[in-house]
């Protein structure tokens, strides 16, 4: 079988990472922080927004926090409150004008956003806005809030968050920043996380509970779909913008992009947890006959241990993942792009050598960057390569958040498992049921499974 479009990207990216505290002294350095355990939801750029009572305080900059924000920096980004934000592009190029968090100066004062989501009907509202006179800086999305918020004719501030994201179809994690409040708003069906937690007297929401951690808050909550997080110098205070809807958290979240130390959505498990369940139904859906069950890190780890649990087959690294890759770019010829996947991934030749391996990968979208992992498995001596993937086929290209090539272009979308296996040069191939990753024992809730089944529940209309 071949399969075009190698210049593609091959993996799965989360559009953001959002923070936001108020209540302490240096608020930036906090942010910074938190971020630093959100890097994974992003990496194309960066910035926090700080404010005292009378003025904001802004840095950006492209690539990880390390890289853009210096002692200096943070110490100029004065205030008692701060927000910030890890990017990934979905809607939007990879500039630093699309940086966030986004800040205006209205008729309803000065206000700050940072944003993880992607609006399902954003088009449509952007093209009203222009008709109407609107001109826009950058080409995300978030961008309409700003537009709305300086409109807006209410008087109080709920009036005016309330209808800025009135028409707003989901999926949004937002927290922002005015002079006097921090906010924190979440779509009615909760699509994307956003926590809640308490250091002392002061307040922090986070897209994870891991951004908590490494500043010693701990969390008390979610903010609930279709709620209103308000902190100023009163405390803390909850409104339900908008009723609940039918429940949609992303279940890619567990799969792939939450951390494995992080708790969201409600749940009393990490992540970490729910993917060793993954691993162990996926062994018994598709039991396998090997001498090792091996990863392909960090993200599989988790879901790897559950299946060697579940099959008593033994738990090693395989492939040892270098974490000191700076920033790569699309490469022109395939000898090249074959020796960025040995820059990220070295095999581990006792491991593999003479052995039947299971290789256990969370999701497949391409297939191009396994195939090559493949190859470089056997060509350090294993006998047999045998994959079993933590999800089910990614067929559909997700229209809620989360950057991935066109649903054409998705190798599960025109292709069947037979098919995927034998380009994959692999000797089987298994993935987990939509059932299957559906029934785990320690999710509650509902989810969105759209790139499964494309059974779209949120309408751009």
């Amino acid at each position: 079988m071949k399969w075009c479009g190698s210049m593609i990207k091959d993996s799965l990216h989360d559009n953001c990472g959002v923070f936001g505290i108020w209540g302490v002294e240096k608020p930036a350095e906090y942010v910074y922080l938190g971020l630093h355990n959100l890097q994974h939801r992003g990496q194309e750029s960066c910035g926090i927004v700080s404010a005292s009572s009378r003025k904001f305080y802004s840095h950006y900059g492209m690539g990880i926090v390390n890289e853009v924000f210096s002692d200096k920096i943070l110490s100029d980004l004065n205030g008692r409150a701060a927000i910030g934000h890890n990017r990934y592009s979905t809607t939007g190029s990879s500039t630093i004008e699309n940086a966030q968090p986004f800040i205006a100066d209205t008729k309803n004062g000065k206000v700050a956003i940072a944003h993880n989501g992607q609006f399902a009907n954003c088009h449509g509202l952007k093209t009203k806005l222009q008709e109407q006179g609107c001109i826009f800086k950058t080409n995300s999305d978030t961008e309409l809030i700003l537009h709305y918020f300086a409109r807006s004719d209410e008087k109080s501030l709920d009036g005016i968050i309330s209808s800025c994201f009135r028409g707003v179809k989901p999926s949004y994690s937002i927290v922002m920043l005015t002079l006097n409040e921090l906010i924190a708003v979440r779509d009615p069906s909760g699509v994307r996380p956003l926590v809640l937690g308490r250091l002392d007297d002061a307040f922090v929401a986070a897209s994870e509970t891991a951004a908590f951690d490494i500043i010693g808050a701990r969390a008390i909550g979610e903010v609930e779909p279709g709620e209103m997080i308000v902190v100023d110098k009163k405390g803390l205070r909850r409104k339900q913008l908008f009723p609940p809807q039918e429940e949609l958290c992303c279940i890619f979240e567990y799969v792939y992009f939450a951390r494995p130390d992080s708790f969201l959505y409600g749940s009393e498990f990490t992540a970490g947890e729910i993917r060793k369940e993954f691993g162990q139904r996926l062994c018994r859906e598709h039991p396998i006959k090997a001498d090792v069950v091996i990863p392909v890190p960090d993200s599989s780890t988790y879901a790897a241990l559950g299946f060697s649990s579940e099959s008593g087959i033994p738990f090693d690294f395989g492939l040892i993942r270098s974490h000191y890759i700076g920033r790569t770019f699309i490469e022109p010829t395939q000898a090249i792009r074959d020796a960025k996947v040995r820059k990220k991934y070295n095999p581990n030749r006792s491991v593999l050598q003479g052995k039947r391996v299971a290789v256990i990968e969370d999701s497949l979208v391409r297939g191009t960057t396994l195939k090559n992992l493949i190859n470089i498995i056997r060509s350090f001596g294993a006998k047999e390569v045998h994959v079993r993937v933590g999800s089910p086929p990614y067929r559909y290209s997700c229209y809620l958040g989360i950057d991935t090539a066109e649903t054409k272009q998705l190798i599960a979308s025109s292709h069947s498992v037979q098919e995927i296996r034998e380009f994959l040069h692999a000797d089987s191939l298994g993935y987990l049921s939509e059932e299957g990753m559906l029934s785990n024992r320690l999710l509650t809730g509902g989810f969105c499974t759209y790139c499964f089944n494309g059974k779209k529940k949120i309408t751009s209309r």
